[in-house]
Parts: C-alpha cells; sequence; structure tokens
C-alpha cells in the first residue's frame, strides 16, 4: 500500500471514524498505510506482531461480527503517543449488540508510522487473569466468539 499523508489528531479522527460504516461490517482497508510492518497491537485478549499478522486479525474480526460501529470521543496526542476514547457497538452472531469502553494508545516511529497500538477495555478479562482456572476458560471463551 502507498504511503499515506501523515496523520494528525484531526485525521486520525476522521479516518478511524470510517473505519465503521453505516452497513454496520468494519473497513480498515484505508488505515493499514498507516501501520509499521512491525506494527505490534496488543489488547485483553490477545497480542499480534507485524502488519500481516494485524491485517488478519482485523478480518477475523470482521467475519464475525454482525456489525461493528465505533464512536470516537476524545483524541489527544503528546509528541509521538495518540490516545484516542471510544465506544465500539457490536453484535457478534447470536449475541444482541453490546457497547465496549475502551481507550486505544497508538505510538508512532520517526517515519510516522504506528509501530505500536495497545487497546485498553474489557476490564474482567485483566481481572479473571489473575483468579486460578477462570483464565483459561474467559480467554478460551472471548478467543472463540469475539476474536
Amino acid at each position: 500500500m502507498e504511503r499515506l499523508e501523515k496523520l494528525t489528531v484531526e485525521k486520525m479522527r476522521e479516518q478511524w471514524s470510517k473505519t465503521y460504516n453505516s452497513a454496520g461490517k468494519p473497513e480498515w482497508e484505508h488505515i493499514f498505510g498507516y501501520y509499521d510492518d512491525t506494527i505490534i497491537f496488543h489488547d485483553s485478549i490477545q497480542q499480534v506482531e507485524g502488519k500481516i499478522a494485524f491485517e488478519a486479525m482485523c478480518k477475523r474480526l470482521t467475519k464475525r461480527c454482525k456489525s461493528l460501529k465505533m464512536d470516537i470521543h476524545d483524541i489527544a496526542q503528546q509528541d509521538n503517543i495518540v490516545m484516542m476514547e471510544w465506544t465500539m457497538t457490536m453484535a457478534f452472531r447470536f449475541f444482541p449488540e453490546k457497547a465496549i469502553y475502551g481507550v486505544s494508545k497508538f505510538t508512532f516511529n520517526e517515519q510516522g508510522l504506528i509501530s505500536h497500538q495497545r487497546d485498553y477495555y474489557d476490564i474482567w478479562g485483566d481481572i479473571y487473569d489473575g483468579i486460578p482456572g477462570f483464565r483459561r476458560i474467559y480467554r478460551w471463551f472471548m478467543r472463540k466468539f469475539f476474536g
């Protein structure tokens, strides 16, 4: 994919808002160009390394969703870090729509590409990780139905 113009917080709000269209299915192709080939993505469920793995993860989510919509509330930048607060409303397979509230931290490299993305949401997942027996069952459930 060709190099896109440099991201500003205004451009990020515009581009990430377009990710989730009115038809309900997410479309990420227009933002993949902003990611470095060595992107490290981490959330409460998984960590993926490399742009190919990141794109595959996004496509799996698209396949599993009946609908997905993102509302960006606040976005701020300091140096090479951008923080974005959002609400993502999703409907998976047989489940009704559910709002998930979260924050994404984007770290930019010297070339202006996103080299790290950490999504923070689902506090219960982090809590269950510390309870013997729950972690394995919870993580299996999350990967099976949502990830």
